[in-house]
């Protein structure tokens, strides 16, 4: 009946929305989801409320405000409930969640965690690339987390009956929960690295949920298990260990009859015994990794990219711009570049006008030719924010040492990465040291065509001028930041073995620290970096710059061009 994970996600929440706070929907537009959508409201009681919120909704519409229009027709501030007043006890709807800046993150928190708003939230995350997540904020205050599959056959998900569920939800408040579930869904959760009690609260509520729809009175495995999948197995942080064998594992000693008491009481059968736990907490754990996407245990095993620096599109800007995505009006003084919000300046002094009508009157100043009085703190000044501009630059070891081994590989990799930049609408540069120096073949551009000119034209051999690749890198990288607050991304492909030092004279020692001291200094400017070692095999060398660098290393020793593709696009 309800086989598809978003389906039992959808009718969980329907049953109990204050405990499990909302629905975060994985996915693009799809047929399938817009299914799952109008079910989900079907469930729902009658005129229960449904709001959408825009990604561009100001704080007016959506915490409420004043009605301007209203308030200048009748000569008093009127005000206007928000959206999430329009929601209460019913269910926010937030497109392309995973776009939403922290200020909308922040009110809609907030909204969750008010027990009087008495609001839920459906958001749907339709990123494409890992860089592109729901806030964390929104994330740990939804309980339930599904990816709307594809039905190849194009059937329609089959929710339950509304008379259902609204049993469901009167019987929700008597299903009960043992210790042991409780002890399970707890267990799982360490086991997968989730240390937010918040979550464990939610797959309880979850589990109660199911069991409550199921027309039990307490919690089954099958519950648990449910909850284990929507809830905790898509907020893993780490992967199971390994379980012990069996014959590491000693049995517990049984108590000797002679310490038992003739008053003490028997056990009584529906209390599970510790290899019962044991072997629910097993059950619950395997249910929960079953369910873990298989591209989040490729990254719990180390492959997943950085979250903690922002991508292209979702960087914050280091000055204001006056151009871009608009942000809520703040109050400030005309200048030069200034644009005046004129209806937030007029929201501002409506709510004043009759104490400052009386107040002109106590002073006998002449009235106004206008019937509204502007003061300079009424003034409001709009806001934009433009996207912070990533500007990726490859720096390429063309020396000859680079060149017997792995320099096709290398351009095969940069070939495939400059078409990853350009759908991201990335800068590209190209940087690349043989010889004597290195050499800048590249600008910061967007043109791909470029690029692969540039690259196609890239000759190999001579020195290995390492210090020299570090400082033009850092030159182009302090110039990126400083201009418009760009961030950039450093991208080496070198095997280390430097052996022509900063001034151009030869000598592998005075190479190797002229390197190490360029890299403390590439360290100092705050770049971030990615160092693939392309050596034959893993240079202790190549290693020990990485963590000069304070960057990411990856050894290859047997990659290929696709290999070397897909680190370094999940890197940057």
């Amino acid at each position: 009946m309800m086989n598809d994970a978003a389906t039992q996600a959808a009718c969980l929440l329907a049953v109990d929305p204050a405990g499990l706070g909302g629905l975060c929907l994985r996915g693009g537009h799809s047929p399938a989801r817009d299914a799952v959508l109008a079910g989900l409201r079907t469930v729902l009681p009658v005129g229960t409320p449904w709001r959408r919120v825009p990604l561009q909704v100001g704080d007016d519409r959506l915490l409420g405000g004043l009605d301007l229009g209203a308030s200048l027709a009748t000569g008093r501030p009127v005000q206007q409930p928000g959206l999430i007043a329009e929601a209460a006890g019913g269910l926010l709807l937030l497109p392309m969640a995973e776009r939403a800046d922290a200020g909308l993150a922040a009110r809609l928190a907030a909204a969750l965690d008010d027990r009087e708003a008495r609001v839920g939230l459906v958001a749907l995350d339709e990123g494409l690339s890992p860089d592109e997540t729901l806030p964390a904020s929104l994330q740990e205050r939804l309980g339930l987390i599904a990816t709307v599959t594809l039905d190849a056959h194009g059937s329609t998900p089959e929710f339950p009956a509304l008379a259902t569920v609204d049993a469901a939800r009167a019987r929700l408040a008597a299903v009960a929960c043992d210790e042991a579930t409780v002890q399970a869904l707890c267990a799982t959760a360490s086991a997968l690295g989730i240390v937010s009690m918040r979550t464990v609260w939610q797959a309880w509520c979850a589990a109660r949920a199911s069991a409550a729809l199921a027309g039990r009175s307490s919690v089954t495995q099958a519950d648990a298990e449910l909850a284990a999948r929507l809830v905790l197995a898509p907020r893993a942080r780490a992967l199971p260990a390994p379980a012990e064998p069996p014959e590491a594992q000693a049995p517990p000693l049984p108590p000797p009859e002679s310490q038992e008491r003739p008053d003490a009481p028997s056990t009584d059968a529906t209390t599970p015994s510790p290899s019962e736990v044991q072997a629910l907490q097993e059950q619950t754990l395997a249910a929960a990794q079953a369910a873990i996407p298989p591209g989040l245990l490729e990254s719990l095993a180390g492959m997943a990219p950085r979250h903690g620096v922002a991508g292209g599109r979702r960087g914050a800007p280091a000055r204001p711009a006056q151009s871009g995505r608009p942000l809520a009006s703040r109050r400030g003084s005309l200048g030069a570049g200034r644009r005046l919000d004129l209806l937030a300046t007029l929201r501002a002094a409506v709510p004043w006008q009759h104490l400052r009508r009386r107040e002109r009157d106590a002073q006998g100043l002449p009235s106004a030719p206008t019937r509204l009085l502007l003061r300079r703190d009424d003034f409001h000044i709009k806001r934009y924010r433009r996207p912070q501009e990533t500007t990726t630059v490859f720096v390429v070891d063309a020396s000859g040492s680079q060149a017997l081994h792995r320099l096709a590989e290398a351009k095969g990799a940069v070939e495939l990465l400059l078409a990853d930049c350009y759908v991201r609408r990335d800068r590209v540069a190209l940087i690349a040291f043989r010889g004597a120096g290195a050499e800048l073949l590249l600008p910061p551009t967007r043109s791909l065509a470029r690029a692969r000119r540039s690259l196609a034209s890239l000759p190999g051999g001579g020195g290995t001028p390492l210090a020299a690749g570090l400082e033009a890198a850092s030159l182009l990288g302090g110039q990126v930041q400083a201009r418009d607050g760009g961030r950039a991304v450093l991208v080496f492909l070198t095997d280390a073995r430097a052996n022509i030092a900063r001034d151009g004279s030869p000598g592998r020692t005075q190479a190797a620290q002229d390197a190490l001291a360029m890299a403390r200094r590439v360290r100092a400017q705050g770049l971030h970096s990615l160092l693939i070692d392309t050596s034959p095999r893993p240079e202790p060398a190549a290693l020990l710059l990485a963590q000069t660098l304070g960057a990411r290393y990856v050894p290859l020793p047997h990659g290929q061009a696709a290999q070397v593709h897909a680190v370094v696009a999940q890197a940057i």
